[in-house]
């Protein structure tokens, strides 16, 4: 699934101002085996993690370093712990907006960046992302061939397994 939303679009209606862009970098969290997830079997089910569990479609909005809100999609059946960190996008539409909220020029390179620049924040924890003020739409599919797989940045724990994504292509990527 980390894969398969490279190229899609996220649009942000949230503070009644519209801004959108295109997924080009993802990471993978699959589930209580990956103890990166957040639902480790190590950690279980809390009432942070509960809407990894699903069903599919959900917004899994969570703080980190106690500063900065991250989106991630639920992708999982019901019940199994698993989704796919939104790590950045190309802005389409709204670059006021953008630029308004995050008050310097680095928008949506990075996962902290890009739900600033949205306006998402832990409102939209459990949010189904069908609907508005935040929707994943279909978008123009990244080729194979201009497809980066790597391992996931920033975590200590399973940092080695190959399931981050990027589009070579683009330049909005949080780090080559």
């Amino acid at each position: 699934m980390a894969r398969d939303l490279l190229g899609c679009v996220v649009r942000s209606d949230c503070g009644r101002e519209r801004a959108s862009g295109t997924i080009v970098e993802t990471e993978a969290y699959i589930g209580p085996e990956d103890e990166a997830c957040h639902a480790a079997a190590r950690v279980g089910r809390t009432a942070r993690n509960e809407a990894l569990f699903g069903p599919p479609g959900l917004a899994y909005v969570h703080m980190n370093y106690g500063i900065h809100w991250l989106l991630n999609a639920v992708t999982g059946p019901e019940g199994f712990p698993a989704g796919v960190l939104v790590r950045a996008l190309e802005p389409i539409e709204g670059v006021d907006v953008m630029e308004r909220r995050r008050g310097r020029a680095e928008l949506t390179n990075g996962p902290a960046r890009l739900t600033q620049a949205l306006g998402v924040g832990p409102e939209l924890l459990g949010h189904p992302l069908d609907r508005e003020p935040l929707a994943f739409l279909s978008g123009e599919p990244v080729p194979d061939a201009s497809t980066e797989i790597t391992t996931r940045i920033g975590i200590s724990r399973d940092a080695d397994r190959p399931l981050r994504f990027y589009d070579r292509r683009s330049r909005w990527i949080s780090k080559r």
